[in-house]
């Protein structure tokens, strides 16, 4: 769950519907910008299923009873999730090899401090699969084709970043950015002379680029909950978020 605190309630938006959005960015880049166009239906694949795993979680949010707040996606234990990550790699793998190489690929990138037995053991399952993967779609030994995977790794990033982007920052506020997009996106593209692309509110519901890789305007439909922090403490956060009722938030990024 991709949660932000405000002053009288939880703004929460789950996994999968965030990940839809990076799907929905991701049909509309330029043709172009997918370099391979035999796999650019695996790569929309990939964005948009990329956080299968989180679909269950997400059905039940947790109290974190140390930070006194809900967990969320940054801070829910990393032994709890990494059984659904798997679930939800082997899910996307059923659906394409491809898309299951690049998600496999996104979720061990993300995991940086391996201590827990139970994630070293994910880590070195998703390297197995990854070579073997490599293999079928025979991409071992041929530099331009790890190329291109290397490209539609960081395209799946990108759109993932620009969806947390409307769901973590404060629509139309531009002075409180997260931390993941102080310096732009991270991820580099030969289109815009690597250089980061760097995301700007211009009112509530209008995210314009510095450059942007889509076809035109694109429209988005953001599901949210706001659950209130009174309803909270009378129910608990579960029963509190079954009972606030969902909101679509439309958003344009130019």
């Amino acid at each position: 769950m991709i949660i932000v605190e405000r002053e009288h309630s939880y703004f929460m938006v789950t996994q999968n519907d965030h990940a839809k959005i990076a799907g929905d960015i991701a049909r509309n880049c330029k043709d172009d910008y997918f370099f391979d166009l035999t796999r650019t239906q695996e790569v929309q694949l990939a964005i948009q299923e990329h956080d299968r795993g989180w679909i269950d979680l997400d059905t039940s949010p947790v109290w974190n009873d140390k930070t006194e707040k809900p967990y969320s996606f940054i801070d829910y234990p990393i032994v709890l999730k990494i059984s659904f990550y798997k679930k939800g790699l082997n899910e996307v793998e059923k659906m394409s090899k491809y898309a299951g190489l690049l998600c496999s690929l996104h979720y061990s990138s993300f995991i940086q401090d391996p201590t827990e037995p139970e994630v070293r053991e994910f880590l070195n399952e998703e390297k197995q699969r990854q070579e073997q993967l490599l293999k079928e779609l025979q991409i071992v030994g041929n530099e331009k084709m790890n190329e291109t995977l290397m490209y539609h790794l960081d395209l799946l990033k990108f759109c993932d970043y620009l969806s947390l982007y409307i769901c973590l920052n404060e629509p139309g506020d531009n002075k409180k950015i997260h931390p993941f997009f102080q310096n732009g996106f991270p991820q580099l593209f030969p289109f815009v002379a690597d250089k980061p692309i760097v995301a700007h509110w211009k009112n509530q519901e209008t995210v314009s680029l510095s450059l942007s890789p889509l076809k035109g305007e694109l429209e988005v439909e953001l599901p949210f909950w706001a659950v209130s922090k009174d309803q909270i403490e009378k129910l608990g956060i579960l029963d509190a978020y079954k009972d606030t009722p969902v909101t679509i938030w439309k958003i344009a990024f130019k």
